[in-house]
């Protein structure tokens, strides 16, 4: 199969599972938004500063982002399972080939939420609001904060299932691992690159706390094909 015959597989195989997704997100969005006050007051501990709105629709926007957000949090598994799924056809991926892909695979997204919430994302925020001063004050606005925490965490999720792709990708033949070892340089410009589309803001800071976790991912890649000799 060619190429363009798989994709084409794929996109007819997932599209079975697009409406199901769709209404699961509308659903799930709307639970949090119904809950979005409790959700606010604990996001808000993370930054210990008080928030605004400068617009009369902030606040409206904000909670829809944060609901919408934790919707796609709570079902990655979900997704997981209609990507693999969805790929297992052209790729000829075997039953238990997809169960182990989509279990890796929220094991990975969780993993990299949990340590951008708990670890890049407190010390990020500190460090930017260290440039305060009595002079500076900040004055963060609601909507544009939970723009940031929701890219933020939900990117390092997907970033930290690189390894999970690139094994994917020397399985079915798309890649293999002499490629990903000799590209060493060419995957640290391209993660430079998706670092600065990525980050909320355009800082250097921010790049390094997406960038050099997403290197180490890559190097962490190589060492599982090597370990479990896969070609």
């Amino acid at each position: 199969m060619q190429p363009y015959d798989k994709l084409l597989q794929f996109i007819h195989d997932f599209r079975k599972f697009a409406i199901y997704l769709l209404v699961a997100v509308i659903i799930t969005t709307l639970f949090f938004y119904f809950n979005s006050q409790f959700l606010f007051e604990k996001l808000q501990t993370t930054l210990n500063q008080d928030l605004v709105f400068l617009t009369l629709a902030g606040p409206f926007l904000a909670h829809i982002k944060l609901a919408l957000g934790l919707a796609l949090f709570v079902l990655t598994p979900g997704f997981s399972l209609c990507l693999w799924k969805g790929l297992s056809k052209p790729f000829s991926l075997s039953r238990q080939a997809v169960v182990w892909f989509v279990l890796f695979s929220c094991l990975l997204f969780y993993a990299g939420t949990l340590f951008c919430y708990g670890i890049t994302l407190p010390y990020g925020i500190k460090f930017l609001l260290s440039f305060s001063s009595e002079q500076l004050q900040p004055v963060i606005s609601i909507n544009k904060f939970v723009t940031f925490v929701t890219i933020f965490v939900l990117a390092f999720g997907v970033i930290f299932e690189l390894p999970i792709f690139m094994v994917f990708a020397v399985k079915s033949g798309i890649a293999s691992r002499q490629t990903f070892i000799k590209n060493r340089r060419y995957a640290l410009l391209a993660i430079s690159i998706v670092a600065a589309l990525l980050t909320p803001t355009p800082d250097v800071v921010n790049m390094m706390l997406m960038g050099v976790p997403l290197y180490g991912l890559y190097e962490i890649g190589i060492v599982i094909l090597v370990a479990l000799n896969i070609r």
